[in-house]
């Protein structure tokens, strides 16, 4: 029975070989789609979860308030933190802090006569590895890190700096100052970790393990909780003590909290700032979920549309085989076979299609991703559940349509309408165009809101701006000595200096005036920098003058207590501490010791994303706190000017290695979660109206040769080869069009959820929806006249001859 089955199957499936290609094809799209961005969201899930102690780790995160203006809730925190939770709270078994060391710019690393930038460094308390047990290859992970100048590498890095050879007890220098030993050899970490480094030093090495303080937070802080502490009850007792102990009463404006985020919450839920790597996104999880579905729904679609319109065309089989003894539920058996195979091959295809595509999908996403994300056989049990979902959400209903013809109408030569489940299919046909509509208007959206923020005004110019990263300082004799060589050349307009970089400034600060009461204060964001930093960077002053020498000398007299600041404010700052552009000027200042006076305003500029509005910042002087060399080269004297700061920057660190990027670049980058988005959509929206065209182009055939004698007797009667086209098309088009009427009010509502994350957006448009209708429409006609021009232009002779 079963090789019967098969050879009718086969048979059946070659004689429409078109309809088979396309079936398999849409399928196949359908699946490795699916399986791709389930890989995706699974590498997403698993974030973190890998750890053996996940669910008894939380990171420590600060909330202060130090007055009027917008709170700061950062994951970083001050160095006594982690003590502090280790020796208070009974129910934090472990603590550690994490310093990223190569935060602001790469780290030199040199071995022998080899030198190498590094940008994953970081150094942890000995507990880092009793808390975070990665596997060691080589070392004790119990010893490793308990002694100072001690590092961990993984590896890659073992492999790349050392060789084949064993790394244990061999020295590197790093940044020149440090000579670290190699104490331990760990796998490497995995992508879906966001704590990610090659290199982890003892944090003993550093200076800053040698004090506890509490008004400078550049840690990041982690506790392992006892087996069966409850971590709402121990931020309860944190927030009492923290109440108690740093919370003033007489001064209800200044207010810290520290919080305990759950571990395995971090990458997907976090609203703390200054992570150790940008934060993911819970709704593009469900995003990108929702379309996974979809898309494999609309390649089902495809497949029961083609097999229903092609119900009539085997209508007599079934009759015959009916009339010979074939039961019903013999012949639903055939048909879901048949749909087995097509799913079968489909799955197959789908799964090379995914290993192919995996690679890109990486580049596209900036995650490494692997089908050994899939753990254990989920992935092979992933596929056997799509293989009998997808047949039988496919093959069910075109199975029970089939097998359900009355043999006697069908021998008694009733045809059997065009529109045999013609209501079912226009359904179908709706919900495929309205998904594709819903994509068509969002890769819309997206993509002017990225054009829109590329293109905002940001108060500052980083065009042709090359940045070189410092990351351990740079003296100010030896800055004014690359400034003064590189300024000689024409190829270089401007050289200055910062601490941050200027599109993304993390500095949290508070600001007093004395011309406010003695418990006023503001939270307010700062960044040091080099004299000449307002010109470079192409900002205006709205009153005032930039710094000068004096301005630099007075804040870098050789005792803290004699030295005085001038400051330049933006906009904001001056418009919350109450003043006026023309007010300010004068005004005496104090911001974490710093004292001086407002010297100049400058407009309001973004110096972080366009997710947030621009907030008050000062710009101060300083003398060598600097992560930035900024130069500002002339238009197409790029290649020039590069050379030139190649030559000087060998002179000046010639153990480090050269490299550097222009300052758009980091605005860009900025902007890499929306901008995968866009992409992601882009290519599913060209998936979806792929796979429906390819349904629309053989439903359409189907139906013109279903049709085929009445076209005849038409153009016997004179119609004309447009009105026929227009004939056949029009149903369609109608189909269509009540798609975009029901995807577009759906659209409008999620993106303009979407958008709500910018504090800058665009306003949707009318024109939008109307441009993506037209799409759709232009698209669908152009499918379907392919093959209505065919039967339009048959010879009706030779048609009604056959009929």
């Amino acid at each position: 029975m079963l090789r019967n089955y098969l050879k009718i199957a086969f048979r059946s499936l070659w004689k429409y070989k078109t309809n088979t290609f396309i079936s398999v094809a849409g399928l196949a799209i359908g699946v490795g789609c699916f399986l791709l961005l389930a890989t995706y969201v699974l590498h997403e899930l698993r974030y973190d979860r890998f750890q053996p102690n996940s669910d008894r780790i939380a990171r420590v995160n600060l909330f202060y308030q130090s007055g009027e203006g917008e709170s700061v809730y950062i994951a970083m925190t001050p160095t006594a933190v982690a003590p502090l939770f280790s020796r208070e709270f009974g129910e934090v078994e472990s603590a550690a802090r994490i310093y990223p060391y190569s935060g602001n710019g790469p780290v030199s690393v040199q071995y022998k006569d080899q030198l190498f930038n590094e940008r994953k460094v970081v150094f942890a308390d000995s507990s880092f590895f009793k808390i975070f047990p990665f596997p060691f290859v080589e070392g004790d992970p119990a010893t490793a890190l308990s002694q100072p100048n001690s590092v961990v590498i993984d590896e890659t890095t073992a492999a790349k700096i050392f060789g084949k050879g064993n790394a244990i007890g061999k020295s590197v220098k790093m940044n020149e100052r440090l000579t670290l030993q190699v104490t331990g050899v760990i796998k490497d970490v995995p992508s879906y970790s966001h704590l990610k480094f090659n290199w982890v030093g003892s944090y003993s090495t550093l200076p800053r393990s040698k004090t506890e303080i509490f008004d400078s937070a550049n840690d990041f802080s982690y506790v392992l909780l006892e087996p069966n502490a409850d971590l709402k009850k121990l931020q309860a007792k944190v927030n009492s003590y923290v109440e108690k102990t740093f919370n003033n009463p007489q001064n209800p404006n200044f207010k810290v909290r520290l919080e305990l985020e759950p571990f395995n919450s971090i990458h997907l839920y976090s609203k703390a700032t200054d992570g150790t790597e940008a934060a993911g996104n819970y709704k593009y999880i469900y995003i990108l979920s929702g379309i996974a579905v979809l898309i494999l729904l609309i390649a089902c679609i495809n497949f029961i549309n083609l097999v229903t319109a092609r119900s009539a065309l085997r209508a007599r089989e079934v009759g015959v085989r009916k009339v010979i003894g074939a039961l019903r539920m013999q012949l639903f058996r055939q048909h879901i076979l048949e749909s087995g195979i097509i799913t079968f091959a489909a799955t197959i295809a789908g799964l090379l299609l995914t290993m192919l595509a995996l690679p890109g999908l990486s580049s596209l996403t900036g995650k490494v991703l692997d089908l050994a994300v899939w753990p254990g056989l989920s992935f092979e049990i992933t596929l056997v559940v799509l293989f009998v979902v997808v047949t039988i959400l496919s093959g069910a209903y075109p199975a029970a349509v089939l097998s359900g013809f009355e043999p006697v109408r069908v021998l008694k030569g009733t045809p059997l309408s065009s529109n045999s489940g013609g209501g079912l299919r226009n359904f179908l046909v709706v919900f495929q165009f309205t998904i594709s509509m819903l994509f068509i208007i969002a890769t819309l959206i997206a993509g002017q809101q990225l054009r829109y923020i590329q293109n905002k005004s940001l108060g500052l110019d980083p065009e042709q701006i090359i940045v070189l990263d410092i990351n351990d300082g740079i003296s100010q004799g030896k800055l004014a000595a690359i400034k003064s060589e590189l300024l000689n050349h024409p190829a270089v307009k401007s050289v200055t200096a910062s601490y941050d970089s200027p599109l993304n400034v993390q500095g949290g600060y508070g600001i007093t005036a004395s011309d406010k009461p003695a418990d006023f204060g503001m939270n307010i964001t700062a960044i040091p920098v080099e004299k000449d930093f307002v010109p470079t960077m192409g900002m205006k002053l709205v009153t005032g003058e930039n710094f000068n020498e004096t301005d630099i000398a007075q804040a870098t007299a050789d005792s803290f207590q004699l030295r005085t600041y001038a400051f330049i404010l933006n906009e904001s700052a001056v418009k919350s501490l109450g003043w006026t552009p023309e007010t300010a000027i004068g005004k005496m200042v104090a911001m974490n010791g710093r004292k001086g006076k407002v010297k100049a305003v400058a407009q309001d500029f973004h110096f972080r994303s366009l997710h947030e509005k621009i907030s008050p910042i000062a710009i101060i002087p300083e003398y060598d706190y600097f992560g930035k060399i900024l130069v500002k080269v002339a238009v197409d004297e790029t290649s020039e000017a590069t050379g030139l700061l190649e030559k000087s920057w060998k002179a000046s660190f010639p153990l480090r290695p050269f490299e550097y990027h222009f300052l758009d670049q980091e605005f860009e980058e900025m902007y890499n979660a929306e901008n995968r988005v866009s992409s992601v959509l882009e290519i599913f929206s060209f998936v979806t109206i792929l796979i429906s065209c390819l349904g629309l182009f053989a439903l359409i055939a189907f139906i013109a040769r279903q049709r085929t004698k009445e076209i005849g007797v038409r153009k016997v009667l004179g119609a004309s080869v447009a009105s026929i086209v227009m004939l056949l098309s029009k149903d369609f088009i109608k189909l269509i069009a009540l798609a975009i009427i029901i995807s577009s009010p759906i659209a409008w509502y999620f993106m303009s959820e979407w958008l709500q994350e910018f504090a800058y957006r665009i306003h949707i448009s009318v024109w939008i929806f109307v441009f993506a209708g037209a799409i759709a429409v232009l698209i669908a006609f152009f499918t379907i006249s392919f093959q209505t021009i065919k039967a339009a232009l048959m010879d009706p002779v030779k048609s009604l001859r056959s009929e």
